[in-house]
């Protein structure tokens, strides 16, 4: 990859993308640092690192969830929003068809989840506000302060959709995973600080540190050859004259990645397994033996059975995106009417079941290593020394991702260019 970049940065079309993207991250970056009033970040603090939302929240956001900044909420609020659009794409017809209306029908749909970010974001920034205030990290219970929280999150969350987008316009790369990639990044000096504090604190030794570096690097070793790995189903496409020329007559194969869904049924999981414990935190009183249950019963995430549960919810939405995004259906009627077909299947109905049944196997297979990768954080805080770091299998599984999406869309600039040094 670094070669990559140097070669890219001897273009200058390339290069002033680059810079582009650096100037807004750091812009980004410089965010992170201009606080809420009102927070008591003490009591943020300790949230984050007993809760496993929280902590998720403090990853996507680069740190500025544990501070809280202006930032706190990061992308988060425009990834709900594009998610939940790109599934409603598939559910209702009109939005269907606006997707397959070219550049214009792409620009409304884009409009729609800017609207839904907003959306999203308030709702999201209430939850948060109001969970602070009933937890003690405000320094008033007014609600001029409640009010103030909420605009000025949400006001922070929008500032950091635009500039996802400008990145995507100007700079190099999908803009929400890169500023989800520099923000993991940027993290990296104080889980370093932490473990450093835990062995001259004595609580870790040199020997369990190499081992815990030993784990990480085999997880991302693992991260990227499951991101590389694919099933290839071959196509061949019959022959067919038209005059003098013949068509057709080609091989070719349908790619089905093993973790196609990457880290959004991980996402889709955590919100889901929190959803009722945030939920008794706001409405029940701390005796209320349900919010006692989610709390510190046999459904709390410190039990055997929460990252059971949390690796079964992993593998089914894993399974539940990838197939209605995938869609056996179209890719066999499209094979079809092109006069193409699997060798030794049917067109129409034979090749649905077949890649039906190959797509359902596949993400099980994905879906058991993203719930591997993401209840990896939860088995080392309950069966090691180092507690928490807040840097798990799901923040190398977005960092990888990305990485190699960078690297690939640079690639791709290249060699639309012609250039020689690469192609060598």
């Amino acid at each position: 990859m670094f070669k990559t970049l140097r070669n890219a940065w001897k273009i200058q079309d390339l290069r002033k993308k680059i810079i582009i993207t650096l100037l807004l991250l750091a812009v980004y970056r410089v965010g992170i640092f201009i606080p809420v009033p009102g927070i008591r970040t003490d009591v943020i603090k300790q949230m984050v690192d007993t809760g496993m939302l929280f902590g998720f929240l403090d990853i996507i956001s680069g740190g500025a969830f544990r501070d809280f900044s202006i930032f706190a909420m990061g992308i988060v609020p425009y990834i709900n929003s594009s998610i939940i659009v790109s599934l409603l794409t598939i559910a209702i017809p009109s939005l269907e068809q606006l997707s397959k209306e070219g550049e214009e029908g792409r620009k409304k749909i884009q409009e729609y989840i800017r609207y839904g970010a907003v959306l999203f974001g308030l709702l999201q920034a209430f939850s948060i506000a109001m969970y602070l205030r009933n937890n003690g990290a405000l320094v008033s219970e007014s609600w001029y302060l409640f009010i103030l929280i909420i605009i000025t999150v949400v006001a922070g969350s929008t500032f950091v959709m635009w500039l996802g987008e400008k990145i995507t316009e100007y700079g190099i790369g999908n803009g929400s995973s890169i500023i989800i990639f520099a923000g993991i990044l940027a993290r990296m000096p104080a889980i370093g600080n932490q473990i450093v504090t835990l062995i001259k604190g004595g609580t870790v030794n040199i020997i369990e540190v190499v081992l815990l570096l030993a784990f990480a690097v085999a997880i991302i070793t693992a991260v990227v050859l499951m991101d590389l790995a694919e099933r290839r189903i071959p196509v061949q496409y019959a022959q067919r004259r038209v005059g003098i020329k013949t068509y057709g007559g080609q091989s070719t194969h349908i790619p089905i990645n093993v973790n196609s869904a990457g880290v959004i049924a991980i996402i889709f999981a955590i919100s889901f397994m929190q959803f009722p414990l945030i939920i008794t935190q706001l409405f029940l009183d701390p005796t209320n033996p349900w919010r006692q249950v989610f709390e510190s019963g046999w459904l709390s995430s410190k039990k055997p059975i929460y990252p059971i549960i949390y690796a079964i919810l992993v593998i089914f939405f894993t399974w539940f995106y990838t197939l209605i995004t995938f869609k056996p259906d179209e890719v066999a009627s499209n094979l079809q009417k092109s006069g193409g077909f699997i060798p030794g299947l049917r067109p129409g109905k034979p090749t649905e079941d077949y890649l039906t049944k190959v797509v359902t196997r596949m993400t099980v297979i994905g879906g058991i290593f993203a719930a591997i990768i993401a209840v990896i954080p939860i088995i080392i805080a309950q069966a090691t020394k180092f507690g928490n770091l807040q840097f798990g299998g799901t923040a190398v599984l977005i960092v990888v991702g990305v990485a190699m999406e960078i690297n690939k869309q640079i690639k791709a600039q290249l060699v639309m260019r012609h250039y020689e040094g690469f192609l060598k």
